[in-house]
């Protein structure tokens, strides 16, 4: 067994220098989430979905370039040499000790061919399918390959002409010209030798015999295409369907067939089988590109138990990248110090995820199907699916467009992307050969080969850790586990620009080996980026990288008063009351207090109203002053986070605040008695605040009636009144007015009148 170093690098917090006080503390960014690492940028290495990094498998490009192909259709391996079906020109290569060879290329069509399609294409004027027929037509491809049961390579030629081939004796030769397809999407061979074509666009599945002869067809769909097919354990022929993307069961011998499964989506892409369980890759034409996300969610909390009949009790733990294997038993599994949350650190938030979580409004997705028919979706991405393979324990999808390729280990619910082309658009066959994956892409095309060891050397480079304001970076912390022939090794670099190009950047700093804690030599600015570099020396191991953390400490910096707000509060007990409210921030998460002042608009002294106050809001009495306009002042002081001689503090001051106590009153007044009716003119005034309602009754009546404004509007510290009571019978009257300005201060009059008798 392998022995293990460990590395374990203690944040040490505080101080980071000579002349920052203690009471600054430092803000600790922690990462060890898949979603966390999937923010920056990753070259042979592997961001598991319980959020790790490790060495991806390595690589090995076999061919660079294809002369006149767009995509790489199919892949088969026989012995020592590999196959390549292409697209748009119908291209069959061989690739065999290290050199490539095409062994078949398109042939014009004949006149009869076209005849034939131009025929059809009448008779269906109405067929949407017939303009986009018509551009396949113009070309040939190979989507399908295959081996028959005597080891021979065979073809399945689509577009310009339809025909199931055979190479042997150095030859392509035809073995079945289906009359009504176009394409053949899909060949499986079972365990006698009978070969299954999925073709379209008549969406059926052709039987023949080993030697290609008696075709016949065993199944005919409602559907456009057929684009995938397996033999089950069962001896059953499984189909996926195009345009409604339907998983079905066919019996061969009676032709029987039954929907396994609808998936709601439309492309059942590829189908294979695991053991006794059937998995399908499902996509929609409307998947689009997006930002990978292990299926646009956090794994669920823990993770199954794996446990195998011959594993010893206590045994050791696996960590499986992509089918290479890192054995840990006898290792030192590191842990990061336990510390206390610190001011201004905001912790990774860590909530139960939902056991089946909701599914993402355009994705595709990895089924798998028990021999009961029970269907689980345990892998969706919202990219496009186009080829499926197993290798070990996991499952492994090509996808686009970001052309990745992620293993599935349907057991322990891990995924991974296990490789990631920054040339190609899409990965459009996978074929697992051994310990070996062959892979092949489109945009450009190539053929890869992926081993089953390590790749020596793989980078990552995170995204940029912000720290809101310049600041001096302390160290990196890292939990790993290190084999002894690995090594990971770290730089870092630093900013003011939110974009890690910019060219202000400082220079990536030497890559020092990760032997203890390690101080980032970063200058004083914002950002920071660091660097992984995992290196294995001989490909069978890879270090385990599960958490990053990285400390910055920001210089103590004043806090600010970013606004003031003063409302006079309303209610019998909070007569004259006034709420002071006040929103502050202090970049270094400092512990705050504040002292509350005012002062009379135009004077220059400041009176203090309170200090000490630990709360965002204070309650002033503004009857404890006359009436008048004031200001108010906030003060934020941060020293019980700080020193006398590094405390800091801010302040701002608020709008006028008018403080008005008094209620208006009648600056002059007219009263005109005309036989039964009294006119009474009124000029109603008050000092700061204007008049808000003016009411009279008569002779103490309960009913209060409002009076407009001579001009219709309550709207200045001055208005004029007109009263007018007629029909007043003989004798003394009183008329009482009810006056309030427009924040609720109330004062009363009366005016007493004698009418007399005629």
């Amino acid at each position: 067994m392998t022995k293990s170093k460990s590395v374990l690098v203690l944040l040490l917090l505080g101080c980071l220098s000579t002349g920052v006080c203690q009471a600054v503390t430092s803000k600790v960014t922690r990462q060890h989430s898949s979603q966390d690492f999937l923010k920056g940028e990753a070259n042979d290495v592997v961001i598991g979905s319980r959020g790790t990094i490790q060495l991806g498998r390595r690589a090995e490009v076999l061919v660079k370039k294809f002369e006149d192909v767009w995509t790489i259709n199919s892949i088969v391996v026989n012995g020592d040499s590999v196959y390549v079906g292409t697209s748009p020109n119908g291209g069959v290569y061989e690739f065999s000790a290290g050199g490539l060879k095409k062994i078949y290329s398109a042939e014009p069509v004949s006149e009869a061919k076209r005849q034939e399609v131009k025929k059809r294409d009448a008779n269906e004027p109405n067929d949407a399918n017939v303009v986009e027929e018509q551009r396949h037509l113009a070309n040939e491809h190979i989507f399908a390959m295959a081996t028959d049961v005597s080891g021979r390579l065979l073809v399945g030629i689509s577009g310009k002409r339809c025909a199931l081939c055979r190479f042997e004796g150095g030859q392509m030769k035809v073995v079945f010209e289906p009359c009504d397809a176009n394409y053949i999407f899909a060949i499986t061979v079972d365990k006698a030798g009978d070969i299954y074509l999925g073709t379209g666009p008549k969406g059926k599945v052709y039987r023949l015999d080993s030697l290609g002869k008696k075709p016949e067809v065993i199944f005919n769909s409602t559907d456009k295409n057929i684009l995938s097919l397996a033999q089950g354990p069962d001896g059953l022929i499984y189909a996926g369907s195009d345009s409604r993307g339907i998983i079905y069961r066919i019996n061969p011998r009676t032709k029987e067939a039954k929907v396994l499964y609808d998936s709601e989506q439309q492309e059942i892409t590829a189908i294979l089988f695991f053991g006794e369980d059937l998995y399908a890759t499902a996509t929609s034409a409307g998947v689009i590109q997006a930002e990978t996300k292990f299926a646009a969610q956090a794994p669920p909390a823990g993770r199954p138990e794996m446990q195998t009949e011959d594993e010893p009790p206590g045994g050791g733990d696996e960590e499986s990248a992509g089918g290479s294997t890192v054995l840990t038993t006898g290792g030192t599994k590191l842990q990061i110090a336990n510390t206390k949350e610190l001011a201004g650190e905001q912790p990774p938030e860590r909530k139960m995820a939902p056991v089946r979580p909701p599914r993402p409004a355009q994705a595709s997705y990895v089924y798998k199907v028990t021999k009961d028919g029970f269907v689980t979706d345990i892998f969706n991405e919202n990219a496009v699916f186009f080829s499926l393979t197993v290798q070990d324990k996991e499952l492994m999808v090509g996808t686009g467009n970001s052309a990745q390729l992620f293993a599935v280990e349907p057991a322990s619910e891990e995924q991974k992307i296990v490789y990631a082309d920054r040339q190609a658009s899409q990965l459009t066959a996978v074929v697992a050969s051994g310990d070996d994956l062959y892979v092949g892409t489109a945009n450009p095309a190539k053929l890869i080969k992926l081993a089953k060891v390590f790749a020596r050397e793989g980078t990552y480079t995170s995204d940029l850790i912000d720290a809101g304001q310049p600041a001096r970076w302390g160290k990196l912390q890292i939990e790993a586990d290190i084999p002894s022939e690995c090594k990971v090794l770290a730089a870092s670099r630093s900013g003011n620009v939110k974009d890690a190009n910019d060219k202000s950047f400082s220079q990536w700093t030497e890559l020092k080996e990760v032997t203890g804690p390690m101080q980032l030599d970063c200058p004083v600015n914002r950002f920071c980026q660091y660097k992984l570099v995992l290196r294995s020396s001989d490909g069978r191991e890879s270090p385990i990288v599960r958490e990053v953390t990285i400390a910055d400490t920001v210089p103590n910096l004043a806090p600010r008063v970013e606004s003031i707000s003063v409302s006079r509060l309303e209610g019998p007990t909070k007569n004259g009351v006034f709420k002071i409210s006040y929103d502050v921030k202090d970049d270094n998460g400092d512990k705050l207090i504040y002292k509350i002042d005012f002062r009379k608009a135009g004077r220059a002294g400041w009176i203090e109203i309170e200090h000490d106050v630990e709360s965002s809001n204070f309650e002033w009495d503004g009857k404890t002053v006359e009436d008048g306009r004031y200001e108010i002042r906030v003060t934020a002081n941060d020293e019980r986070s700080n020193t006398p001689e590094t405390k800091l503090t801010g302040s701002r001051v608020s709008d006028t605040v008018v403080v008005d106590n008094t209620g208006p009153v009648v600056a002059k007044h007219k009263l005109e008695k005309a036989g039964k009716t009294v006119t009474l003119k009124l000029r109603v005034s008050d000092e700061l605040s204007a008049i808000g309602k003016v009411e009279y009754t008569i002779d103490s009546d309960a009913n209060w009636m409002g009076v407009i404004p001579d001009d219709l509007v309550y709207d200045t510290t001055s208005e004029d009144f007109t009263i007018v009571a007629d029909k007043l019978s003989a004798g003394q009257h009183v008329i009482a007015l009810r006056m309030a300005d427009a924040v609720g201060n109330t004062t009363y009059k009366s005016y007493e009148v004698n009418i007399e008798e005629k």
